[in-house]
């Protein structure tokens, strides 16, 4: 199977083709066609069990699928390991399990910013040289609104700057692709509004797929919406086409687009 281009000419940045996964005898991912062009952001919904964490599973590399196709700007991920796609140009933000809760905001930023910039995991330079790197790491700091923070332990922060903190390692590399899963989780409603805004911010260029439960998130971020039931997807469109579609609000929205546009989403 050869690559599509985007509207541009250029490779999508994420195709998948006939995508299929099975565990055992029950069929998850059941022929999932999806096309992402290069600086979208495309929000994945659908009810629990749907298939959309074993979605994202696919697409970076942690599990290996049954048949179909998963490709990276035009490239195929079959048989790479997560790091190898990483590498590609595609970073998943809950791959970082953990942000480093005893080091400081800036010391975990220059983490994530040492392999992008060459110095592999060689830890044997003295670090307070690497100017470049300590460049990158400031720089970040203020993209994510945590400049104030330099010095503080990553334990200390709030819950929302931890999140924030996470985001930032994620993008560190300078990945195309970015995978968020479910960013909003546990922020009121009033740091969710401000990282919706962050992750506008942080990912101009970039594309974005991120799996989301609320809906106010998805209408405000997303410039596509693939909605994802039984292992299918029934809807892939702008928000407001998926707003109006009979099956989608049949088969999973229903009065939560009801609610998102009460809240001018």
């Amino acid at each position: 199977m050869s690559a599509s281009t985007s509207r541009t000419g250029q490779p999508l940045a994420i195709e998948l083709k006939d995508l299929r996964k099975s565990f055992g005898k029950t069929e998850i991912i059941r022929g999932i066609n999806l096309a992402v062009e290069p600086g979208q952001r495309i929000a994945i919904i659908g009810p629990n069990g749907a298939g959309k964490s074993t979605l994202f599973n696919l697409i970076s590399g942690r599990f290996a699928p049954t048949s179909g196709q998963v490709l990276l700007d035009g490239q195929s991920i079959e048989g790479k390991k997560p790091y190898e796609i990483n590498r590609m140009g595609l970073s998943r933000s809950f791959q970082i399990t953990n942000i480093f809760p005893k080091l400081s905001v800036f010391e975990n930023l220059r983490c994530g910013v040492l392999w992008s910039l060459g110095y592999k995991y060689t830890f044997l330079k003295f670090l307070a040289d690497l100017d470049d790197a300590n460049a990158r790491a400031d720089e970040l700091m203020a993209m994510i609104k945590l400049d104030k923070k330099h010095d503080v332990l990553a334990i200390n922060l709030t819950y929302a700057e931890q999140r924030a903190l996470e985001i930032g390692i994620t993008i560190a590399g300078g990945a195309s692709v970015i995978l968020l899963d479910e960013p909003t989780a546990g922020m009121c409603r009033s740091e969710t509004s401000r990282f919706i805004s962050l992750i506008k911010e942080v990912t101009v260029g970039k594309t974005l797929l991120t799996v989301e439960h609320d809906m106010g998130v998805v209408f405000g971020l997303a410039d596509k919406i693939a909605v994802v039931v039984y292992g299918e997807v029934i809807a892939f469109d702008v928000p407001e086409a998926v707003r109006a579609d009979q099956r989608v609000q049949e088969a999973y929205l229903g009065s939560s687009v009801a609610d998102a546009q009460g809240q001018g989403h």
